[in-house]
């Protein structure tokens, strides 16, 4: 199957003053998970200033034997607000993934492009002096090292290399890409919590038929977007407008616009699991659950489904339309819901076996969010 390119799928120019619409926008798509964005630019900011910023180059004018490899965090995004990465550490998984593969990357890829799992990239190109790829294995941000476009259509999560913050290296190899996650967050315990590894080696021409392609371009627009809004006086209907104009996120609806009125959260099995109870400012009897695990999973209204994975639900600042991750949800905070539709390539058979509500203990089935609402 071949990835459907989204309009104008140019490379994107970037500079170290970008990296905060780029932050705002990843975490924005990473649906509550991928990591604190504000950390994540810190440290890419700091990459960049040492080691200058890497060149953006579009999936398209990639060559089909350049050898593409992710970076990435494994574990719970409320650990890594304590636990960050050093770049050392990045930058070794990824060399040593070369060195054990046999073929050096040419350019880095985002295995999400969520929160601070899109920012890691940066930072290890930047190191490394690589091209970073408009592209990335999701579309969005999900909890498991299998849940990517990358896996589901054919390439091999493993040979993984896993680094902890004193440089301990790990190095999972199975042929089994849910035994490969459930080795990798075993090893991410053991490390404490928070962990960098690169995965995933590919050609180029792999990245081109099972990758998401100009998800890099997208996150940085939707922050620009989001900024501009906020100088109009309105963010989220800036952001909305955006979300229309693209491929992949055109069917989207504020599902409720109120104030979190309950919230259960906790740390366990390498996850931060919970869900979150938005009541409407209107009609304070209406209410929006929300359940997840480190990323917004279903979100149901008065006990209906109104947005469920892979489709994705994103919570905002009511007034600045500013994302908000799990780790960072607090009670009474004044939020906008916004339900979302996904990457196609997260829509198939065979995606919906690796990433559709069951996977994730849900007995609901997937429903397109175009087809629960009919204003979307």
């Amino acid at each position: 199957m071949t990835a459907l390119p989204v309009k104008n799928p140019k490379p994107a120019h970037i500079t170290s003053e970008d990296l905060r619409d780029l932050a705002r926008g990843a975490a924005f798509l990473g649906t509550g998970g991928g990591g604190d964005p504000y950390l994540g630019r810190l440290m890419a900011e700091n990459a960049v200033r040492d080691f200058g910023m890497p060149e953006i180059i579009s999936v398209n004018g990639l060559s089909d034997d350049a050898v593409v490899l992710t970076a990435a965090m494994v574990g719970a995004p409320t650990v890594m607000i304590e636990k960050c990465a050093s770049g050392e550490d990045l930058e070794l998984a990824v060399k040593r993934l070369g060195e054990i593969t046999g073929r050096q990357p040419d350019v880095i890829s985002s295995a999400e492009i969520g929160g601070a799992n899109s920012l890691l990239p940066v930072i290890a190109a930047a190191r490394l002096g690589l091209p970073l790829l408009d592209c990335d294995g999701m579309g969005r941000a999900f909890p498991e090292i299998q849940m990517v476009t990358f896996n589901i259509y054919g390439v091999s999560p493993t040979p993984a290399v896993v680094v902890n913050e004193h440089l301990e290296t790990v190095v999972v190899e199975t042929a089994d890409p849910k035994r490969a996650e459930d080795i990798i967050r075993a090893v991410a315990i053991q490390m404490g919590l928070s962990v960098m590894f690169s995965a995933y080696s590919m050609t180029g021409r792999e990245a081109k038929t099972t990758g998401v392609h100009g998800t890099l371009s997208i996150a940085l627009d939707i922050g620009r977007t989001i900024r501009a809004g906020r100088k109009q006086g309105e963010p989220i209907r800036a952001l909305l407008e955006y979300l229309r104009s693209t491929d992949y996120y055109k069917h989207c609806k504020v599902l409720s616009d109120g104030k979190i009125a309950d919230l259960s959260r906790k740390t366990d099995k390498g996850w931060s699991i919970g869900h979150c109870v938005v009541s409407s400012l209107a009609d304070p009897d209406n209410c929006l659950d929300i359940t997840f695990r480190n990323e917004f999973l279903v979100a149901r209204q008065n006990g209906r489904v109104v947005t469920i994975v892979p489709d994705m639900v994103c919570v905002v600042d009511s007034e600045t339309a500013e994302p908000i991750t799990v780790e960072r949800l607090r009670y009474g905070q004044r939020v906008k819901v916004i339900g979302i539709s996904c990457a196609p390539l997260l829509r198939t058979p065979e995606a919906l076996s690796v990433v559709g509500p069951n996977e994730f203990g849900i007995e609901e089935p997937f429903q397109p969010i175009e087809e629960i609402h009919d204003d979307v």
